[in-house]
């Protein structure tokens, strides 16, 4: 079958990299097309630049993958794309509400993202990190996250990319039970750090999760990503050179990022596509 004679699902990236050059849309791109190469069913892709040209999907896309990008989630407050960003996000929340759930339309929120729907969900507190988190991470599951559908066939913990100046950490376990979110994983165990681990996965509702990870690192372009001069010298200069050589060994472990690339993102698409068409997606 190809693609034009294929069903048919609109999905909507939201580019909040503000023009910064990254690995993370290429990425969403190349796990979109893998996507439509190994399923009877075409996503066609529209990407939105919500920061610099102030760009926003409307309700006529079926599903939303919101990306990371940098700067402040706190900051950004006020700012014309801050607001506007906010107003889609409750115009999708509230069709959701109100909607069947098949007419539902799952949504997807990446790092930078993220932050910004814990902000708007109130679920926990945002704020900076004493320092910068970059490098390969192992992740711990809850018990709501080994119940995941989205987490299904990752290990416990699983391995991601981190790359962040702010957290969400002290949930507020009154607003999340009564939004019926459930918090899916948290950071790496610190023992030795008197310092609270952050979420770093949560299901919001049953049509928004998120993660404060970066799901769609993968692990040829991470590689590439390390290796460029002025990117490998930035990290030496601000982490030392052992982080950058753990990272770069790390990366072509099938058990790790590489696993979590191939798992997260296709499993939400596979389940959103799911609900929308009565196409089986594998």
């Amino acid at each position: 079958m190809n693609s034009s004679e294929k069903p048919v699902v609109r999905l909507a990236i939201l580019d909040l990299y503000n023009g910064v050059e990254n690995q993370g849309m290429r990425g969403l791109q190349e796990i979109i097309g893998n996507f439509n190469q190994n399923n009877d069913v075409h996503l066609d892709l529209d990407i939105f630049n919500v920061r610099q040209k102030l760009e926003l999907p409307g309700l006529d896309y079926d599903i939303y993958i919101s990306s990371g990008g940098p700067g402040s989630p706190i900051d950004s407050k006020g700012e014309e794309w801050d607001t506007k960003y906010f107003n889609w996000l409750e115009t999708v929340d509230n069709h959701n509400i109100a909607s069947d759930p098949e007419l539902k339309k799952p949504a997807f929120f990446i790092c930078h993202s993220f932050q910004l729907a814990c902000r708007h969900f109130k679920v926990g507190v945002l704020s900076k990190r004493k320092s910068n988190s970059f490098g390969v991470f192992p992740v711990h599951m809850l018990e709501d996250g080994e119940r995941e559908e989205v987490f299904k066939g990752l290990t416990n913990p699983f391995y991601a990319v981190d790359s962040r100046d702010y957290q969400v950490i002290e949930p507020d376990y009154a607003r999340i039970k009564q939004l019926g979110s459930k918090i899916l994983a948290i950071e790496k165990e610190r023992p030795h750090i008197p310092l609270q681990r952050a979420m770093m996965a949560i299901r919001f509702t049953d049509s928004f999760i998120g993660t404060q990870f970066h799901p769609e690192a993968d692990p040829v372009g991470m590689l590439k990503h390390l290796h460029t001069p002025e990117r490998k010298k930035s990290i030496i200069e601000n982490h030392g050179y052992a982080k950058w050589k753990s990272m770069v060994e790390q990366l072509p472990d099938p058990g790790k990022i590489r696993l979590t690339y191939t798992t997260v993102l296709p499993n939400f698409l596979k389940m959103a596509v799911n609900k929308i068409t009565q196409v089986p997606a594998v």
